[in-house]
């Protein structure tokens, strides 16, 4: 079985900017990462991505000139016949819109109606089923849905009948009704558990509504170069729990054997800890080679083949990269055995990063009271033990980390939106 293609219609989308446009963006971008047709139908939007058709119907606004002609007529009450009017032109508009079957692109009015052997299209519909700003939209889906001609997906961030900003705007009876109740084959999606339990005191607990939440890509939310995201996710930078970086060259001074140790001694812990070692082996000491191959022996003695990253190996560091290195950090390991000052320390400061280096004078100075310091001699396990209790009653470490495993868009396409789709298929074809 072919994948469904996938549409998915709002008042708006990008370039207008709000939170339902951002999401709009998002799914659309993963869909087609992952494979699906997917298209915008919208009432204003303009294309962002060469992989998203996206198709402008003014009238599928909120603010069109005859949707805001009949959004005030629906004010004083009345349904007559320019609603209805728009309820039937928005059904020939949306039929001309919809796939069928994406195997050959034809859409509803082409087949005639004619569903047998086609996958129908999802119509991911954000808040027309639960917001009152174009209820004549509203009225042509539920005419298309009662006729069986569309699978819809209600995909409801904001809801009239239960928003004090909105009561005097619905009233009892058609069309505002089709708001405070569910509909029949449809599958409604809230973006919060507090949504689904405003929507259960509208409806009651008999429907059965899924989860959502909205994500963000952190990639593009820090803005890193492309350079930086194609390591995070080579590397699987952004599934390290902590992430630590040593920026410096590959020297003796700099200890990095005991940040090793301890990146081992962090993961015997149960920690998923991944060490980022920036430079390469200094240009000035020839032995610096030979250190260069004790490191790689001891990752591997130590296990560490996929969590202690030497970059050099895959291209230089520039000065946007580390920056970029900085960011996605948890920690800055900085356990040199001698420094002048301690530049990393001031870098870490600005990106607020929890800094943890050896106590030597210099670091001192730069960092005075703000670092954790790693007294002389001690071991890699109690060194871990101190970054381990540090960052755990760290709340901003902490929420970073739930960020990351909650809400990282990526991870919200692979473990809700695209098992929901799955299992509608699987529903449907049985």
């Amino acid at each position: 079985m072919s994948q469904p293609s996938i549409a998915i219609l709002h008042y708006a989308s990008p370039p207008t900017i709000g939170g339902v446009e951002s999401t709009i963006a998002a799914h659309a971008r993963l869909f087609a990462d992952h494979g699906y047709a997917v298209k915008i139908i919208t009432g204003h939007g303009e294309p962002f991505d060469p992989r998203v058709p996206v198709q402008v119907i003014p009238d599928v606004g909120s603010r069109s000139p005859r949707v805001s002609e009949v959004n005030a007529e629906l004010a004083r009450g009345i349904v007559g016949e320019k609603f209805q009017q728009l309820v039937e032109e928005l059904i020939a508009e949306l039929v001309g819109q919809i796939v069928v079957d994406p195997r050959n692109s034809k859409t509803l009015s082409e087949a005639n109606g004619e569903m047998e052997g086609g996958n129908l299209s999802y119509i991911i519909v954000h808040n027309a089923l639960s917001l009152h700003k174009n209820l004549a939209l509203t009225a042509a889906l539920k005419n298309l849905a009662d006729a069986g001609r569309i699978r819809l997906i209600a995909w409801c961030h904001d809801f009239a009948w239960t928003d004090p900003q909105y009561a005097r705007e619905v009233h009892p009876g058609f069309p505002w009704d089709l708001l405070r109740q569910p509909w029949e084959g449809v599958k409604y999606v809230v973006v919060s558990e507090a949504r689904k339990r405003e929507l259960q005191e509208l409806w009651g607990r008999g429907v059965e509504i899924a989860v959502v939440p909205p994500g963000l890509d952190p990639l593009a939310f820090l803005g890193v170069t492309a350079k930086t995201a194609r390591w995070a996710r080579d590397f699987a930078l952004l599934d390290a729990e902590p992430l630590l970086l040593l920026p410096a060259r590959l020297t003796r001074r700099k200890n990095i054997e005991y940040a090793m140790e301890i990146t081992a001694a962090l993961r015997e812990r149960g920690q998923a800890a991944r060490l980022v070692i920036t430079g390469p082996p200094g240009p000035h000491n020839p032995t610096n080679v030979a250190y260069l191959e004790t490191l790689r022996g001891l990752r591997e003695t130590l296990g560490l083949q996929d969590a202690a990253i030497f970059l050099y190996e895959f291209g230089a560091v520039d000065d946007a990269t580390l920056r970029d290195l900085f960011l996605l950090a948890d920690a800055l390991l900085f356990p040199s055995e001698r420094e002048g000052f301690g530049i990393p320390l001031l870098e870490a400061g600005l990106t607020r990063l929890p800094t943890f280096c050896s106590d030597i004078a210099p670091f001192r100075e730069s960092a005075g009271e703000h670092a954790h310091y790693l007294p002389p001699g001690q071991s890699p396990p109690d060194a871990a033990a101190q970054i381990a209790t540090t960052l755990a009653q760290d709340s901003a470490y902490r929420l970073k980390k739930r960020v990351l495993r909650e809400y990282a868009w990526e991870r919200v396409f692979k473990e809700r939106i695209e098992p929901l789709i799955l299992l509608l298929e699987h529903l449907h074809a049985h």
